[in-house]
């Protein structure tokens, strides 16, 4: 820790903010010529700053921080670039991703012929019989204006079993022999809260699976990954994360083996980023019975909250909504279970002293979720439990009063207006001013995050800033005008709220004296180009905890 300094040695950074308490005030490292934007209200702009044992030490001008350097201490000119809080993505899948990337095939291609290849030479170096596995498709992304059908996967892989994601995760696509490997045939009924797509002409069944229906599938995929494979998939996540300036990240659906990845990785040196990490509702008796609950760990790895679901997916257009989608005068889209059992898992948990996050992103998912809230509150209150409501995606006026009042923490989807563009069609226009509400939160007080939700969302921060600034998408469509924020705004929303909703606003998500040295150095200043053009920043170098883990 370092150590409170004496008169003496804290005469050189008079007039710089300084890390309250300090022990010494020899800094190991100062950054100066730089242009500073410290989200800190008491001094939103700097020069420098120094830098002892992973923390920010003291920001100020270059004259004030420079004139505390010692012989030992390093310093780097950033030239005139711009700094800013490493950036916090509150809602992300990082141990799960990671191993996808190790082990699925990336289905992330423009047309379905492409995917079939994909999988086609996947399954050659699959032994028959053996499961392959894809993640990342997007039925609107491919140039052939239909979705994957069991036909197409059977013509890719025939002796193998197929199951292919997604990107939103709600959804999946199967082969002929992925539907007998599970036993589920033409007889099949609909689960509650899911479906089993047919073909409209012949009611075939079509290889597409909606919500629960996924659920006999996922339980017969490969789950028996080493330790040493799962580790690895967190070295690779971490290192893409950090290499686009994020600096912390909410793991908002961990697995007990998710959460020994990441010590894993930690305890190996490969842990590049810090995590706060939720743990699915399955595990909760398992975390109770073991005397777990949100908050124990440190500043590289924290337990976080309880992951609950309500309704469905906005990519794949299944969230349950009060009114129907646009041209489908029947669908409202889905919930996942009902309001009781909802409250019951949350009651438990909430007792137990564990933060609640729950997936909700039709305003009437969000009405549910809120009740179930609001009656914890009236049942057993607490001072500050911090309520996440995971994407918050449909509101209006109510909804955003309600959530004020109970100072919940909204976590919408950042990137999806820029890289989900051609789905918003199917919501209208009205309806797109009250999505991904950013705007109409920070007028209200409420400290939304930053929330990428990938593989779903893609987890650039700067196109991030893009999406909510412009509320354009990456073909120049707007999409709810209404929601755009000033960029300041955005990076606020992406750097110390993202630090709220974990607790942690006292030691990250500014730059400021005493808090963790997370930054980001940008190469151009994102307060001065042209908003349309943030996405193309590029990132020059990331830091956490004082030590530079990307350096382009």
């Amino acid at each position: 820790m370092i150590k409170r300094p004496s008169r003496r040695t804290f005469i050189p950074y008079l007039g710089a903010a300084l890390l309250p308490g300090a022990t010494r005030i020899e800094p190991e490292l100062i950054l100066y010529n730089a242009n500073i934007f410290t989200v800190d209200p008491v001094l939103p702009h700097a020069q420098a700053v120094a830098i002892a044992d992973g923390r920010f030490l003291a920001v100020g001008s270059n004259k004030e921080i420079r004139a505390g350097s010692k012989p030992g201490t390093r310093q780097l000119d950033i030239g005139g670039h711009t700094i800013v809080p490493g950036f916090i993505d509150a809602h992300t899948h990082p141990a799960d991703s990671g191993l996808q990337h190790l082990k699925r095939v990336d289905c992330d291609l423009r047309s379905i012929a492409a995917i079939g290849n994909a999988i086609k030479e996947r399954a050659a170096r699959t032994s028959p019989g053996e499961w392959v596995l894809g993640f990342k498709y997007d039925d609107t992304k491919t140039s052939d204006g239909r979705k994957l059908t069991r036909d197409d996967l059977d013509a890719a892989a025939p002796e193998h079993p197929v199951f292919v994601e997604h990107r939103g995760g709600h959804t999946a696509f199967v082969n002929s022999p992925a539907l007998r490997r599970v036993n589920v045939n033409e007889s099949v009924s609909d689960p509650p809260g899911g479906k089993f797509d047919r073909d409209p002409a012949t009611g075939r069944l079509n290889g597409g699976l909606i919500e629960t229906a996924t659920a006999a599938f996922r339980k017969a995929l490969p789950s028996n990954f080493t330790r040493a494979e799962r580790r690895e998939g967190v070295k690779l996540i971490s290192r893409m994360m950090v290499r686009t300036g994020i600096t912390s990240v909410h793991d908002a659906d961990g697995t007990p083996d998710d959460l020994l990845a990441y010590q894993d990785a930690r305890e190996s040196g490969e842990l590049s980023l810090r995590v706060y990490c939720f743990i699915g509702a399955a595990f909760l008796d398992r975390m109770i019975a073991a005397g777990l609950r949100t908050g124990l760990g440190d500043d590289r790895l924290r337990l976080g909250g309880i992951k609950l679901y309500c309704d469905g997916s906005i990519s794949e257009r299944t969230a349950r909504l009060t009114e129907p989608y646009v041209g489908r005068p029947k669908d409202y889209g889905i919930f996942l279970g009902s309001e009781e059992e909802l409250y019951a898992t949350a009651l438990k948990a909430h007792q137990a002293g564990w933060q609640l996050g729950t997936h909700a992103n039709g305003d009437a998912g969000i009405d549910r979720i809120l009740g179930i809230y609001e009656r914890l509150q009236r049942e057993l209150p607490r001072r500050d439990p911090r309520y996440r409501l995971e994407h918050c995606t449909v509101v209006n006026p109510a909804l955003i009063a309600r959530i004020r009042a109970l100072n919940a923490i909204p976590t919408p989807f950042s990137t999806y207006v820029y890289y989900h563009g051609e789905k918003m069609r199917e919501y209208g226009a009205e309806r797109l001013n009250w999505m991904f509400a950013v705007k109409s939160f920070v007028d209200a007080g409420i400290r939304v995050t930053q929330a990428s939700d990938y593989p779903p969302g893609p987890f650039e921060p700067m196109m991030a800033l893009q999406s909510q600034v412009t509320r354009t998408d990456s073909h120049g469509t707007l999409w709810g005008p209404r929601q755009r924020v000033t960029v300041g705004e955005a990076i606020r929303v992406g750097t110390i709220n993202g630090a709220y909703a974990s607790f942690e606003e006292n030691t990250k998500g500014s730059i400021s004296a005493g808090k963790l040295a997370d930054l980001v150095v940008l190469a151009r200043d994102p307060l001065r180009v042209d908003p349309m053009s943030l996405i193309n920043i590029p990132i020059e170098r990331t830091m956490v905890g004082g030590r530079w883990v990307y350096e382009s």
